[in-house]
């Protein structure tokens, strides 16, 4: 009898679903060119959450449908798409594109038309100095990719600090913080090296650091260089009692391509399945079911942006705009890739950056202490006791 009311709940709903218009999700994606893995990685996240809230019912009622374009990568390609999609699709609800500069050109075009938009990778700083109201970041600013360090060594006692970065806007954002962080908490910078992007010989550069012998080295880099800069260090025996990385460090490919050199090695990253953030596990496992491999911070974020979007209409009772923004400022919640709270201006300012450190030739999340699964390995083992 309780499986016959079960199944006529499941055809009653299902039949009122069907009787409702669609809510729709706009979104593209970079699903050719070089960038094709990461853009379809954050859909594949976007697909999953629609396929999740269909199952539970719909929002308001009605049954969620994405509809999604392929941008190429290209800004203007990214900004015809995003006008087309509220102009013509005429959707409810937007989530952004794969990357900081088409992000960007679709904020303008949602600001445009004030509509919110929820954007998976709007890290940037100088995102948010435009005024866009409605821009609401999952990720908190690169400027912040390595605050925890800083703090992680002022609990030490540590205070001379090497900046080593990339000449890029990443780069630079990243060595802001470093800055700013430094003075706040009264860390002194000993040497302050930035390099062009092609750099592959870190030579001088390491050189350097061992005459200012740093406490800490704090570098904002891509994997390349990342692996480039690490294995000379280690030819040259330099050491600091810690050595983080703002990017390159956390991907897999940094230990499949240094090995045993990597230990102690920390590194910041927006998410990683094996935090403990509630359903983060759970989304990983269900996301490799479906796609047939393991997400990254880029299929976790195209599906908290669903997460946030199906929770600001179930707060607002709607899809209307105003009411739309409204509840995504106000919204203090979590999603897989953890808090989701913002400022008055859309920044992401509940999630901190993460940080994992190479521990037995494996990732293991460290800092913040909520999201840790060990304590950090600390001093960093110099290369001639190994």
């Amino acid at each position: 009898m309780t499986a016959i009311i079960a199944a006529a709940t499941c055809l009653g709903a299902g039949a009122v679903l069907a009787q409702q218009p669609d809510i729709v999700v706009g979104t593209t994606a970079v699903l050719s060119g070089t960038n094709a893995r990461s853009g379809q990685e954050q859909l594949h996240g976007v697909q999953l959450w629609v396929a999740d809230v269909n199952q539970r019912g719909g929002l308001l009622g009605r049954r969620v449908q994405l509809k999604h374009y392929d941008d190429r990568g290209e800004f203007e390609t990214g900004a015809g798409l995003y006008e087309k999609l509220i102009a013509e699709d005429r959707v409810d609800l937007l989530i952004g594109p794969y990357g900081a500069e088409l992000t960007g050109a679709a904020a303008a075009v949602a600001e445009r038309h004030g509509v919110p938009l929820a954007a998976p990778t709007a890290a940037p700083i100088e995102l948010w100095g435009r005024g866009y109201k409605h821009l609401f970041g999952l990720h908190p600013p690169v400027e912040s990719s390595l605050h925890g360090v800083l703090d992680f060594a002022k609990g030490k006692g540590l205070r001379r600090i090497a900046l080593v970065y990339q000449a890029t806007p990443f780069g630079r954002e990243v060595a802001d913080g470093v800055r700013s962080r430094a003075r706040t908490l009264g860390l002194r910078v000993v040497l302050e090296e930035a390099y062009d992007k092609d750099l592959t010989d870190f030579t001088a550069i390491v050189e350097q650091l061992k005459l200012r012998r740093p406490d800490v080295i704090a570098a904002a880099t891509h994997l390349p260089d990342a692996v480039a800069f690490l294995r000379h260090a280690q030819e040259q025996r330099l050491s600091a009692k810690v050595i983080a990385f703002a990017g390159g460090a956390s991907q897999p490919e940094f230990g499949k391509s240094l090995g045993s050199g990597v230990e102690g090695v920390i590194g910041a990253t927006q998410w990683e399945p094996t935090l403990k953030v509630a359903g983060a596990a759970e989304f990983a496992r269900r996301f490799k079911t479906k796609h047939g491999y393991p997400p990254g911070h880029l299929g976790a974020g195209g599906y908290a942006a669903g997460q946030i979007l199906e929770a600001a209409v179930r707060k607002a009772g709607a899809t209307e705009r105003a009411a739309l923004r409204k509840a995504l400022v106000e919204l203090d919640t979590m999603t897989v890739l953890g808090r989701y709270r913002v400022d008055a201006n859309g920044r992401q300012v509940g999630k901190p950056a993460y940080l994992v450190q190479w521990i037995n030739g494996e990732r293991v999340p460290i800092l913040p202490p909520e999201v840790a699964l060990a304590e950090a390995v600390y001093p960093f083992k110099r290369w001639t006791r190994r």
